[in-house]
């Protein structure tokens, strides 16, 4: 044992077996130190115990088989290839195994010997094959074989070889004293890094599994919580309780209940002392912008500024056109400031922002310029904040004294992960739509409906209205999927061939972007053919149809998220997923989509069908990326060890008595920027 050094902090190259050669590919693994190393937990297990006999192995599947060699064919050496060729059986069937360039593993069998082969079968009825197999002695008692995440030029064995090495020269100290792992029923740090790596049973595996589970989540909501703490600051922007009932008297509907709640979380959270930290999260028209407004309203009473920051220039400007109508009208000055206002536009509302007229600001990135000061700025407002960094975001609150901060967001989050991944925000879901709003007709087809379609879509231009078509990719390249680019010029051979169609794509430089999208807006483009940039919030309450090509393309929660883009109007609007994929992945996620509209049902679903690691990108989220943990599957223990959390941060808030330094170090590891809690 190692009793002087810190795996965490000893170089991999020096771990028995690895050397600076194994070092850089270990690296291209994420694999830097000796605790990096054992903390690469395995993908999952060969069971050897899991044996199906010879007669029964199917063509171009994965197995076990069980046998004894009994012929080892002469080696045939070709130069650049070796082969090493051998039969075995097992009463059931005879089976020929082959090794490349292998000659090691060729020598190790021995005739008449009996081993367990894992590998894909190949072969035909009367002649079955296995390539490359791993293998063991049949009686060897421990028949669970790690699987690695690899790279060119290591092996499952090679690094289970230096893992190996990696668990003997070290201790490794639990952060959790032994009062705590007998009130949770948890075996101890060292041995469940063992049994991970190399469990005698499943059962070892499964309290190895639930013990490392554990830890990340705890260590996570721990993390989550501490950073919620920091943020604690005292706001120079407390207001007073004043009455809403003129903002509420003036609207032209009657807002949801869910509205209503979201409205006095802001209200209540602005007259705090510390500053209101809340993620507004909606379904695609859900009402953000009502909320937004009386957030703006409730700040202008009390003689406060509000700002409101859009990823771009035509969303900022949809924006100021809805709060606008919303404040006008109640005497509140909205000014719009964004990167292609002129000099002078700029240099007017500037002047109005710093000497206090302008209540509500509304703008791009140009706000966080330096030019642009605010007289006494409380409120601020991001929308769809995933798409800002977290330097233009500071920029932005960095304009007032510590001020209140709403995010606004139209991506369905499942409900059981929406207090992870926006662990340090209070959240506020609008879960109701607005009464009288027509819920999309979905439908799925295949590609044999596309002239249905496209005179389905002729007859609602011919009426007046939009459509949008959505394609995956903008150009063909080595793919056969449909295309933006090549989709319009087959747009000519059908009867859309005389009407006015657009083209909007990621590559295009944003003036362009806005330049298409403002003539849709304006009803001179009838048919937009875009990609994915329309998925997030420009508002033509005109179009009515949205055909998305190859739909098994894209997630749920996107397709959601585009189906969104429809149905803003009176009139009923229509989403058609359009795929030739005929299997049962592609049908249930076609199902789902067909039968709710949902949000958030369809997010679960999502998180189900794809797993959180391709739901969201853990770093765009600010949540770090786990390495054992699933935020689904584990659920059940997340709930536990947020209590887990809770409790120890209630009797210690900045983890400084001696038992919590080692949760604190393990906070900081996994929060690798996270400042000191």
């Amino acid at each position: 044992m190692n009793n002087n050094n810190n795996p965490a902090d000893f170089p991999v190259c020096f771990v028995k077996g690895v050397g600076e050669k194994r070092a850089k590919l270990l690296q291209k693994l994420g694999i830097n130190t000796a605790m990096d190393l054992v903390m690469h937990y395995p993908r999952g297990y060969i069971d050897f115990n899991d044996v199906v006999p010879i007669s029964k192995v199917l063509s171009e599947e994965s197995c076990v088989i069980r046998a004894t060699v009994t012929k080892k064919l002469a080696p045939y050496r070709g130069g650049r290839v070796d082969i090493f060729k051998c039969i075995v059986s097992d009463g059931s069937g005879d089976m020929l195994i082959t090794f490349f360039n292998s000659e090691y593993s060729f020598k190790r069998l021995m005739l008449d010997k009996e081993y367990c082969f894992y590998g894909k079968a190949a072969g035909d009825f009367l002649r079955k094959e296995m390539n490359s197999p791993i293998f063991i002695d049949a009686d060897e008692p421990v028949k669970l074989l790690p699987r690695y995440r690899l790279t060119e030029g290591l092996s499952h064995n090679i690094i289970s070889t230096c893992v190996k090495n990696a668990l003997s020269a070290f201790d490794y100290e639990d952060c959790f004293h032994g009062g705590f792992l007998k009130e949770y029923g948890l075996i101890c740090y060292g041995d469940a890094l063992r049994m991970i790596h190399f469990p005698k049973t499943m059962a070892e595996y499964n309290l190895a599994k639930h013990r490392l589970t554990f830890e990340e989540l705890f260590t996570l909501q721990a993390g989550l919580k501490s950073m919620r703490n920091r943020k604690q600051k005292l706001t120079g922007s407390t207001m007073q309780n004043k009455s809403l009932e003129l903002y509420y008297s003036s609207l032209p509907f009657t807002p949801t209940n869910a509205q209503k709640r979201a409205i006095e979380d802001c209200v209540l959270d602005m007259q705090r002392s510390v500053p209101m930290n809340r993620l507004l999260q909606g379904d695609v028209g859900s009402g953000k912008t009502a909320v937004a407004a009386a957030a703006c309203y409730f700040a202008a009473v009390n003689g406060f500024q509000s700002t409101l920051m859009a990823p771009t220039e035509i969303l900022a400007k949809q924006h100021y056109d809805t709060l606008s109508g919303f404040l006008s009208p109640l005497g509140i000055c909205v000014q719009l400031l964004t990167g292609s206002s002129t000099a002078a536009e700029k240099k007017k509302i500037r002047s109005l922002i710093a000497d206090g007229t302008a209540d509500v600001v509304v703008g791009t990135q140009t706000l966080i310029q330096k030019n642009t000061e605010f007289s006494n700025l409380g409120l601020v407002i991001a929308d769809e904040q995933h798409r800002f960094g977290v330097e233009q975001r500071a920029a932005l609150t960095g304009k007032g004294r510590n001020p209140h901060t709403l995010i606004m967001s139209a991506t369905p989050i499942p409900r059981t992960l929406g207090m992870i991944i926006y662990g340090d925000l209070d959240i506020s879901i609008l879960d109701e739509m607005p009464k009288g709003r027509l819920p999309v007709k979905t439908y799925a087809v295949n590609t044999s409906y596309h002239e249905r379609l496209y005179k389905f879509i002729l007859k609602y231009v011919q009426n007046g209205f939009q459509a949008y078509i959505v394609c995956p990719l903008i150009e063909e390249g080595m793919s056969e999927k449909a295309s933006a680019v090549k989709y319009i010029e087959g747009l000519s051979e059908t009867c859309l061939k005389d009407i006015p169609i657009g083209l909007l794509h990621g590559k295009m430089k944003q003036a362009e972007k806005d330049k298409v999208m403002q003539a849709f807006k304006a009803n001179e483009i009838k048919v937009l053919v875009s990609t994915t940039v329309i998925e997030v919030g420009v508002d033509v309450p005109n179009a009515v149809v949205m055909l998305i090509e190859n739909a098994e393309q894209f997630g749920l929660s996107q397709l959601h998220q585009l189906r969104g883009r429809v149905g803003r109007g009176k009139e009923q609007a229509h989403c058609v997923l359009i795929s030739d994929n005929c299997n049962k992945y592609t049908k249930q996620r076609m199902d789902t989509m067909v039968r709710t509209s949902d949000g958030f049902e369809i997010a679960n679903e999502d998180l189900k069908l794809r797993g959180p690691g391709d739901f969201f990108g853990s770093r765009q989220h600010g949540l770090p990326p786990l390495r054992i943990a699933d935020l689904y599957a584990d659920f059940d223990i997340l709930k536990i060890t947020e209590a887990a959390a809770e409790k120890i941060l209630k009797s210690d808030p900045q983890l400084e008595k001696p038992e919590n330094s080692k949760i604190k170090e393990l906070i900081r590891r996994l929060f690798d920027n996270a400042p000191d809690a």
